[in-house]
């Protein structure tokens, strides 16, 4: 094609088309909002403002934020090393159970300053363990990391199951939960900290797993791109062949990838559980685990770019339910249905506006095909 560059700047793959996407799905939404009689621009207003418009929203924001941002970190540092791991709903999971357990065997006799980090400790060790098998399985008997990380979902899930109805469910309580946790063995919450500074803020799920989140970003991008291990795990993943025949085994990888993901997946359950339930439960993944695929794929794989999706379905999810309790005609399922139209454009379609972008820049820029 004339005028079409055999090469884009990053900042067009990376900033500029997703930007693009998003608004394609946003635009798919507002028809969608406009069928049904409603202003499209007054829906946008008011998902807006419920995501950001005062301290409450953007805690809820950053809260949901939280979970995407680790399970994005999750599918990416497995992605880098060329698996897909769906399994971050499972090992998320895992992982706040292990964080239950260590409190619920330990909060009577450790102080809180040490019985929280231990318990952070036993969830990532407990989604790292959980992950490992479905890596053992690949790489040492060929059986397929999306067959078996899906099937471990539902082994999470039936596993949480069993022991809180049979082990850990409290006496005579039709709930199907632990205890409470003692008070001050949990994460300290953002109206604690900011209290603590003498600063108001609202109750909210916010907690310190926000900033943990964070640290983990900084994390995977040192790993990967400042380390041995990381241009290892890279390496597998563009050529595991080339990579074979420079010494490297894609094997050992594998699992090591796997395990990281599989730890960094549990701080859902670090979020969740020591941070804003206090106590263990079913089903408080919530599907997060689903939506970090999304989230890396829109966010390129890189911590940057995680962050920045994360945040924008944890607007979509906050917004979304404020804009159906002020728009009534707005349904939760609507919700969803926006959210699944930027999965769609940022994943399924991300590459549609790839081909006139490219004409388009060559043709300004004057470059030769």
């Amino acid at each position: 094609m004339k005028h079409v560059p055999a090469a884009l700047p990053r900042w067009i793959d990376v900033l500029l088309l997703p930007v693009l996407n998003v608004a394609m799905a946003l635009f798919a939404a507002g028809l969608v909002v406009w069928a049904i009689g409603q202003n499209p621009f007054t829906a946008v207003q008011l998902l807006v403002q419920g995501a950001f418009g005062s301290e409450l929203a953007w805690s809820y924001t950053l809260y949901y934020t939280t979970n995407f941002i680790c399970t994005g970190l999750a599918v990416a540092v497995a992605f880098h090393c060329g698996h897909f791991n769906i399994g971050a709903e499972g090992q998320g999971t895992v992982g706040g159970l292990g964080v239950g357990l260590v409190l619920l065997a330990g909060d009577a006799w450790l102080a809180p300053a040490l019985v929280v980090p231990l318990a952070v400790i036993g969830g990532l060790l407990a989604g790292a363990a959980w992950a490992f098998v479905p890596a053992w399985l690949q790489a040492r008997r060929g059986s397929h990391i999306v067959i078996t990380t899906i099937m471990f979902n539902f082994l999470a899930s039936t596993l949480m199951v069993w022991l809180l109805v049979n082990v850990v469910k409290v006496p005579g309580n039709q709930a199907v939960e632990s205890r409470l946790f003692a008070p001050g063995a949990v994460l300290p919450s953002a109206q604690a900290m900011f209290g603590a500074l003498g600063i108001e803020w609202p109750d909210t799920p916010l907690n310190l797993a926000f900033g943990l989140a964070l640290v983990a970003c900084v994390a995977v991008w040192a790993l990967l791109w400042h380390t041995r291990l990381g241009y290892a795990l890279r390496a597998v993943g563009l050529a595991s062949d080339a990579a074979r025949y420079a010494g490297i085994d894609p094997r050992r990888l594998t699992v090591i990838a796997m395990c990281l993901s599989g730890a960094l997946a549990a701080l859902v359950g670090v979020n969740e559980i020591a941070g804003v339930h206090h106590k263990l439960l079913l089903d408080f993944v919530a599907g997060a685990g689903f939506t970090g695929i999304a989230v890396a794929l829109m966010g390129r794989n890189h911590p940057v770019g995680i962050v920045l999706s994360a945040l924008l379905f944890g607007a979509l999810a906050q917004g979304g339910s404020e804009l159906v309790f002020e728009m009534p005609a707005f349904t939760r399922d609507m919700s969803v249905a926006v959210q699944g139209f930027v999965v769609l454009f940022c994943g399924a379609l991300s590459l549609m506006l790839r081909p006139p972008v490219a004409w388009l820049f060559g043709r300004f820029v004057g470059r030769a095909p």
